[in-house]
């Protein structure tokens, strides 16, 4: 095995190749670039990774690349994207509130905004088209930090039907565009309230990209039954969580490992229907940043 990666040459190498002899460019992007060829290169000599190794991995990520937004949280990095966050927290004294978690490569922005405020309101209904499965009810309340009713809240919405396909990436065709997925804008007592359709678990496409990682790492690709959820009001920041349901087989053995502690209500279930009482409680934005969206790439209809 050998041993260059910190050798002159190759210190050099890396140098250039980030565009550090070069006064242009974007800093930061550089200092990124230079620690993860870097970081490469060690994982290259650490398993000697052979060319055809090198080459083999390049080209199942550039046929991959259409389910990257699988692949991310299937291999743990979306998790730790909110584990980083979550101790930057913790380091500025930031406790408490809703657990964030991933939202996965599935929201389609534009869906229809309904009026939610339950002083005007009763029936709030995601679902759009018919669907052989029990009815979901949801209803809580949004508060703040200190038990404060988040007033004039955006909740968004989205969730697979009882096949496990979500509207906008249904390989049927079948679906509505926004079936399953709404906005809803909250009244000032942060209550809310929604029915649809029951979900269901899913599992990776099937031959894909993603379930080949999985079954070549002897892991599934099966996600539990979940709903997805964005919530947003001024002066609070923005969460990205969602719920599994705490009865499904995959509840803890999520393979996107979007399960979370606090985040696995068990559904009342009774005749035809089911009930998930949930409340949301947000943290106050700290900067005007944090009450946005992050950046991601994300579908519109």
């Amino acid at each position: 095995m050998t041993d260059i990666v910190k050798s002159p040459a190759v210190q050099a190498l890396f140098d250039r190749a980030a565009g550090l002899d070069q006064t242009g460019g974007n800093a930061r992007l550089k200092a990124i670039l230079r620690d993860l060829l870097e970081a490469l290169a060690v994982t290259i000599e650490k398993h000697d990774i052979s060319e055809s190794e090198f080459w083999a991995g390049l080209s199942f990520l550039q046929n991959g690349a259409q389910e990257f937004g699988l692949i991310a949280p299937g291999i743990g990095i979306e998790h730790f994207l909110d584990l980083h966050m979550d101790a930057k927290d913790a380091e500025a004294g930031v406790t408490g509130g809703t657990p964030r978690t991933i939202e996965g490569p599935l929201y389609v922005a534009g869906a229809p905004l309904v009026d939610g405020d339950l002083t005007r309101t009763n029936d709030v209904n995601l679902t759009d088209d018919p669907d052989d499965t029990e009815t979901l009810t949801m209803s809580g309340t949004v508060t703040g930090p200190d038990g404060e009713p988040v007033g004039d809240a955006v909740l968004h919405v989205w969730h697979a039907n009882s096949k496990g396909f979500y509207s906008h990436f249904d390989p049927t065709g079948a679906q509505s565009p926004f079936n399953n997925r709404r906005r809803i804008k909250l009244g000032s007592d942060g209550r809310y309230a929604f029915r649809s359709k029951m979900p269901r678990g899913y599992a990776c496409p099937p031959g894909g990209a993603t379930e080949q990682l999985m079954h070549a790492l002897g892991r599934h690709g099966n996600r539990p039954a979940h709903v997805h959820f964005f919530l947003e009001a001024p002066g609070y920041r923005t969460l990205t969580t969602q719920i599994n349901f705490g009865d499904d087989p995959h509840a803890r053995d999520d393979f996107a490992f979007g399960t979370r502690e606090g985040l696995l209500p068990v559904p009342e279930r009774t005749g035809d229907g089911a009930h998930i009482a949930f409340d949301f409680r947000m943290q106050k934005a700290r900067s005007a940043d944090e009450q946005g969206f992050s950046q991601r790439p994300r579908a519109a209809a």
